[in-house]
């Protein structure tokens, strides 16, 4: 996968509005791609080419929209009791539990937050949402504000190293290479291993919740 990553990497100042698009996309309707990955990616190359930063940030921010919309509307179809009929989310009852249970504390701003937070992916939120008695304006708006800050926060990271690029590399040497790597390497592995974290999330937030009680 990092090879696939990074050989996508060069093409990004010609054409990446469109691979911004097509992987945030299905990264917001359930498919273990890196997303995250892809705008930091984006916004770092396209810091070093000096390009410009309006098309990713549009495509990006559209993409998460109507990805988020998509899981709004599957939601609302299909209901608790069809939902394993999405079979490549492998969600269940107890994979469920503890992100509908921040639906529940937090509300309709749980849209918004979901963006942010690695272990409680947008796509399950926006899910739980649509099967809950939430207005299509209230969630239009919570979508709409994550995704584009979602994405423009994660482009400016990514754009903010890489203007930096030659600074860094002359300051710390070799070592900014494995910094990178090791982001990198992070970034992919909390995608791809996401539903562990998550199911992990699920044992320990209703301690959390129990300690809170008390």
């Amino acid at each position: 996968m990092l090879h696939w990553f990074h050989s996508l990497l060069p093409r990004l100042p010609h054409y990446g509005f469109v691979l911004v698009f097509v992987i945030v996309f299905l990264n917001n309707v359930g498919l273990p791609l890196p997303g995250e990955a892809l705008l930091l990616g984006a916004g770092f190359v396209l810091g070093r080419a000096a390009g410009s930063l309006w098309d990713p940030m549009l495509a990006g921010a559209v993409a998460s929209f109507l990805g988020g919309v998509c899981a709004f509307w599957f939601g609302r179809r299909l209901g608790h009791e069809n939902l394993e009929r999405v079979h490549w989310l492998h969600l269940t009852p107890e994979r469920l539990a503890w992100p509908e249970r921040f639906l529940t504390r937090h509300g309709p701003k749980t849209v918004f937050i979901a963006r942010f937070i690695a272990v409680l992916p947008p796509v399950v939120v926006n899910l739980l949402a649509g099967m809950t008695k939430l207005s299509w304006r209230t969630f239009l708006w919570f979508n709409l504000t994550g995704s584009a800050l979602y994405t423009i926060v994660y482009i400016l990271i990514g754009y903010f190293f890489g203007k930096q690029w030659a600074y860094l590399r002359d300051l710390l040497g070799p070592a900014v290479w494995y910094a990178v790597f090791t982001a990198t390497i992070l970034i992919v592995l909390g995608v791809l291993y996401r539903r562990p974290l998550s199911d992990y999330a699920a044992r320990a937030f209703p301690r959390a919740a129990n300690k809170a009680h008390k």
